[in-house]
């Protein structure tokens, strides 16, 4: 995982779900270039299909070959790793034939023939910490991959369930999962959902946004995952916690800057 043995933190960054192929690669190229700018590894990240929605109107996605294709082309266009998440472990192959990193969801993280179908690629292997586990328990994710010969993992957290309508994050379960010897990203985004909205529809708190992302490097989280769109308002998904593509480089150049901090420590 080259990508982790920067003197800085990694980010993984992108929209939440492929909208079209325009808008893809545009932002895919915003970011890049904010990224080199600041000696930032960075790796591409967009949903093929979102499968965890709440109301069965809400959008899916554009088709699965076609969104695969558009985050290959991504990747290939700027020289980036891709990331996105699978649902099923059938799906394993077919999305590791088009991006670098398998994201296996919070919700699936303790699902055995998930999480071996995404070792079994060879890929390297992003678990998001379910919101209903504490850090420690993401040991037995990690075992399940190593032991289906598999030594590339990534740890995510994404927050943990605070009542019914809130998450919070608890910052000691950085260190945790860093003892299992795995690079662990922070969520800065799906950390501040607000899920279960009489609406059906999920809220959020970007406005914490850059309070996560400080608080995550200062305690030092080895990367950042971020999902960024230039309108979120009129986003396909997961707009209402999504960051402002305008506020990403501000907000990483503060980031860098913190991290150099917290090295001279």
């Amino acid at each position: 995982m080259q990508f982790t043995q920067s003197d800085n933190f990694f980010l993984m960054a992108g929209p939440c779900a492929i909208e079209g192929e325009e808008i893809a690669l545009r932002i895919a190229e915003r970011i890049n270039t904010i990224t080199q700018k600041l000696n930032i590894p960075f790796i591409f990240k967009g949903s093929y299909r979102k499968a965890n929605r709440t109301r069965l109107d809400s959008f899916t996605g554009i088709g699965d070959e076609n969104a695969l294709k558009i985050l290959q082309k991504a990747g290939q266009t700027f020289g980036v790793p891709v990331v996105t998440d699978f649902h099923d472990a059938a799906e394993a192959e077919m999305a590791a034939a088009y991006v670098d990193v398998l994201q296996v969801p919070a919700f699936l993280c303790r699902q055995t023939d998930i999480l071996v179908a995404a070792a079994k690629t060879g890929k390297i292997v992003n678990v998001k910490k379910g919101q209903f586990l504490s850090p420690d328990a993401m040991q037995f994710a990690v075992q399940k991959i190593r032991e289906s010969n598999n030594e590339q993992v990534i740890l995510t957290d994404r927050g943990t369930t605070f009542g019914y309508q809130d998450l919070v994050v608890d910052y000691r379960g950085i260190p945790v999962m860093q003892s299992f010897d795995v690079p662990v990203v922070m969520d800065c985004t799906h950390s501040l959902q607000q899920p279960n909205q009489s609406s059906g529809v999920t809220g959020g708190n970007p406005a914490m946004i850059e309070t996560i992302a400080k608080a995550a490097i200062a305690v030092g989280a080895n990367g950042l995952f971020i999902e960024t769109h230039p309108d979120p308002k009129n986003a396909k998904s997961d707009g209402a916690n999504m960051l402002h593509l305008d506020l990403l480089e501000p907000l990483l150049t503060k980031l860098v800057r913190l991290r150099a901090a917290v090295k001279e420590l």
